[in-house]
């Protein structure tokens, strides 16, 4: 198992962003300035999009794996490998996520917890209805786990905005 970072044409893998963010211009707002990783074991299985939003906040922003692979850890290794590579520049790795039974746990298993939430996030911002395991969508729920500060031994955790 490989992750590597993208270089040049991020779009070139929108389909798979898509699964995890399945609006094209949402996409737009934020790849060109995120850090994209592919995770790669006999082609690629998963990817993530990660961006600095200040303060010692790095966020997920895009994280996805290829259906018929998921459930085998890729999204969990990702997330663990972003915690390891920029544990000590950053104090919080945090995500943005729909309040989905389907996410919110995933999560949770990483060791992220609740933050706080945007009220009609999806509705505001999406020109469709969004579902996720049935459920419809309507807040965005950012969930944070510290990551390790510089002596790489206590977590540093910044305040809930």
């Amino acid at each position: 198992m490989t992750i590597r970072r993208v270089e040049g044409d991020k779009k070139r893998w929108l389909s798979l962003l898509l699964l995890a963010d399945e609006q094209e211009d949402m996409v737009d707002r934020y790849l060109e300035r995120g850090t994209m990783y592919l995770l790669e074991e006999g082609g690629v299985r998963a990817q993530c999009v990660v961006t600095d939003e200040g303060g010692g906040v790095l966020e997920i922003k895009n994280i996805a794996v290829v259906p018929g692979f998921q459930r085998r850890g890729y999204g969990r290794r990702l997330i663990d490998f972003l915690a390891d590579t920029y544990s000590g520049r950053y104090d919080v790795l945090q995500v943005g996520t729909g309040e989905s039974p389907a996410t919110v746990p995933f999560y949770e298993r990483c060791g992220f917890a609740f933050s706080h939430r945007v009220k009609d996030f999806f509705t505001d911002h999406y020109d469709h209805p969004i579902y996720e395991a049935g459920v419809r969508l309507t807040d965005m729920v950012y969930l944070r786990r510290p990551l390790a500060g510089p002596d790489r031994r206590e977590p540093v955790i910044p305040p809930a905005l």
